[in-house]
């Protein structure tokens, strides 16, 4: 089992090698694959020193899964090369989520549908993917009709940049800026581009997302995200209309029974998800988990998650392992 690993030297790339220590994922031969301007760089993995190689190099090996995160452009170049050469690629960025063509996949959501025959798999947004792994078994139950959700996201989501922009303004050091503004002690109201009808596109990731991952299109989703000046994960206020009326405890239940959902649900005890304390972990953590008394059938909850591990790379992973485990590559 070959696996390279396309972006080792960024952010999530790292991450990415944490998580398969971790893990102990099962490969015979690791790749580290980065740009031009990374190559022959060495990085420690499990007490051995590998040489980062570039992208054509990896393709001419041949690996049996290639876990990308390099970035859109570099992804629609070179992952129809790898899954050419017969290798598996599992994308981290946007390039390929709305292709109709391509798996989105959130494993304990929708892995069932992967086959043999999806060279080029699509990791969805980090912020899709917290909100849709605690809403996926609610729908089953109750039939979500609309969802209106903002975000309070992390600066790690903007790479390393961002996190310096941000250790240097609570430092009181002028440097490079990875946003128009200060993101210390303050809220940015965008992220990413917008689009023709004002949204951003990542406000418009999480409503096409959403509903391509819970096969329908029918749920409504409107969202708003925001930067704000954290570094452990993103944080969500979601509000959720169902078809149906419910119990509060019963959706406790569900959730606290949802794969990779841990539930932080306790008012008398001020028990509520924080970025601060999900950093580093895998689980999708949910609370605040009440009624809203303003119309039927809707519920409001907090969810918060690392956005560079359940949010890109222990996701990613998770298909991998899925693939491996189901003889799939």
């Amino acid at each position: 089992m070959k696996v390279a690993v396309v972006g080792a030297t960024g952010m999530v790339g790292e991450v990415m090698l944490q998580v398969l220590a971790e893990r102990n994922f099962p490969f015979t031969e690791l790749i580290l694959v980065a740009s031009e301007k990374s190559v022959g760089k060495e990085i420690e993995f499990k007490g051995k020193t590998y040489k980062v190689v570039g992208l054509q190099t990896a393709v001419d090996l041949k690996p049996e899964i290639a876990i990308f995160s390099a970035g859109g452009a570099t992804s629609l170049e070179w992952a129809p090369k790898f899954a050419a050469a017969g290798t598996t690629v599992i994308d981290n960025s946007s390039a390929w989520r709305m292709d109709p063509t391509k798996k989105l996949v959130v494993p304990e959501i929708n892995a069932s549908e992967l086959t043999a025959a999806d060279k080029i798999i699509a990791n969805p947004n980090c912020s899709t993917i917290q909100m849709v792994l605690a809403l996926a078994p609610l729908h089953k139950k109750y039939n979500i009709k609309r969802i209106v959700v903002s975000t309070y996201q992390s600066v790690t989501g903007s790479g390393l940049k961002a996190v310096q922009q941000l250790e240097n303004e609570y430092n009181g050091i002028k440097g490079e800026m990875a946003y128009k503004y200060p993101i210390h002690r303050n809220a940015i109201p965008q992220i990413d581009v917008f689009e023709e009808n004002g949204y951003t596109k990542e406000e418009m990731k999480m409503v096409r997302e959403t509903q391509k991952i819970l096969g329908d299109k029918t749920i409504a989703v409107t969202s708003t995200t925001v930067r704000i000046p954290v570094v452990g994960g993103h944080s969500e206020s979601v509000n959720v209309e169902f078809s149906n009326d419910f119990d509060v405890n019963d959706i406790r239940k569900i959730l606290h029974e949802t794969d990779g959902v841990t539930v932080q649900d306790n008012i008398d005890t001020f028990t509520y998800p924080m970025p601060m304390y999900a950093e580093g972990k895998d689980d999708v953590f949910v609370g605040r988990i009440r009624r809203d008394e303003s119309q039927p059938n809707t519920v409001n909850m907090w969810i918060v998650s690392d956005n560079l591990r359940k949010g890109a790379a222990t996701n990613t992973i998770q298909i991998a392992e899925y693939l491996i485990a189901n003889e799939l590559v």
